[in-house]
């Protein structure tokens, strides 16, 4: 079974969650493009400075999806 990673990009500032929420539309777009095997993604705002958005990918295309999006960090994801 292959393990899934949570791609997690950090947003700070006062403007961190529409600057997220944003981002998890380019996020969506990127996986049409490429088409990716998994189709998650999110934002949440973790308080009224820091936000995160997210997508998670099947760890065989971690690299290569790592590599063209430069997330900030990545953690087991978890269903």
């Amino acid at each position: 079974m292959n393990r899934k990673i949570k791609l997690i990009w950090d947003f700070k500032g006062p403007a961190a969650a529409k600057t997220a929420e944003h981002h998890e539309k380019h996020l969506k777009e990127f996986i049409a493009i490429e088409g990716l095997l998994l189709n998650i993604t999110g934002y949440q705002e973790l308080h009224d400075m820091h936000s995160v958005a997210f997508m998670v990918v099947e760890e065989s295309q971690m690299i290569t999806v790592r590599d063209a999006l430069k997330p900030h960090r990545g953690e087991v994801f978890e269903d």
